[in-house]
């Protein structure tokens, strides 16, 4: 689409033939001869003595050129632009952080897969939490694997191919046979110190109690609400369980309270795919589309016309006048 950014300038069209109109011709005194009975011939004549006016003469071509070449001027000012399709830009309003205990009771095979065949629970949540992040394409995702020690395994991004990759790659033990839960929130509150999107979410998936954390959870928990972080906690271990492998319920659920989350428990693969479909419902798609035109400047094409116009003017006229001085210069050789 072609605009005028100033098309207000367009106004000055008629500026030349107003002031032609409103302002006289430039009147000059020249010298002349002297007639000591002039003033009787004027008399006689009926006329009287007045200022001259110089009016230079113009031709076909100046009379032409002159009002082409200030339309284009005008035309110039006024800044002609081609706007182009509006280029839109889709911008995530939402950080979400997967922490995933990879301690090395994950590696227990008590989970039941929808054909009831028992299952380590790294392979569940391979497979959930997969599919969870297929259906988050307007998210950014992170991921942190944890254990003795939390883990930044993919810093918040839109390349959700290799936050799968990362997940499909990682193994029980790899972080420690322990658990740290306090310290994993920790870790992804200081990750989400460099987001500025406006919802920042993390979702906590373990199966036992906190045994290594130097940060309690329930501190951690709540320097997370002071950040405005969600946290949706996940259990999937046997609550009946002793030491190490008991799931921690209560833990969990004073973190997802305390910063305005849900908790869950899954004690199988159905179960969990239920849970990251209802936390695909608390945490519906969230984005800001951009608009925008790139503008492309056209002023210099009439500028540049009218420059053409008055070089090939008066190349034409420099030519002609070449060509007549010759002619005479001809003519008074013969």
């Amino acid at each position: 689409m072609y605009v005028l950014d100033h098309s207000w300038l367009l106004v000055l069209l008629p500026l030349p033939v107003i002031i032609w109109w409103l302002l006289p011709a430039y009147r000059e005194q020249s010298a002349a001869v002297r007639i000591p009975f002039f003033k009787d011939i004027t008399a006689a004549a009926g006329i009287g003595a007045t200022e001259g006016s110089v009016v230079p003469k113009t031709n076909l071509g100046q009379k032409l050129i002159a009002p082409i070449c200030w339309i284009l001027i005008v035309l110039a000012l006024a800044r002609p632009q081609y706007i182009e399709p509006p280029i839109e830009k889709t911008e995530p309003q939402r950080d979400l952080m997967l922490a995933i205990d990879l301690s090395q009771s994950m590696d227990t095979r008590d989970f039941h897969d929808p054909a009831g065949n028992l299952q380590a629970r790294v392979d569940a949540v391979h497979a959930v939490v997969a599919d969870f992040i297929d259906k988050r394409p307007e998210d950014r995702l992170g991921l942190i694997a944890f254990g003795d020690a939390p883990y930044p395994l993919v810093p918040f991004t839109l390349d959700h191919k290799t936050v799968q990759a990362m997940l499909a790659d990682s193994l029980p033990g790899m972080a420690g046979p322990r658990t740290a839960i306090g310290d994993a929130v920790g870790l992804a509150i200081k990750m989400f110190d460099q987001s500025t999107a406006p919802d920042k979410v993390l979702i906590l998936l373990t199966d036992g109690n906190d045994t290594a954390s130097k940060m309690p959870p329930d501190k951690a928990a709540g320097i997370a609400a002071e950040k405005h972080i969600v946290i949706h906690t996940v259990g999937i271990g046997d609550p009946n369980a002793q030491g190490e492998q008991k799931l921690d319920t209560a833990v969990l659920q004073g973190i997802a309270t305390t910063t305005h989350g849900r908790y869950f428990f899954g004690q199988d693969q159905a179960s969990l795919q239920n849970i990251y479909e209802l936390l695909d419902q608390l945490t519906p798609a969230n984005q800001k589309t951009l608009s925008w035109r790139p503008r492309i400047e056209l002023f210099h094409y009439p500028l540049g016309a009218a420059l053409i116009l008055v070089l090939v003017y008066h190349a034409i006229m420099w030519l002609l006048s070449a060509r007549a001085d010759r002619r005479r210069e001809q003519e008074a050789g013969a």
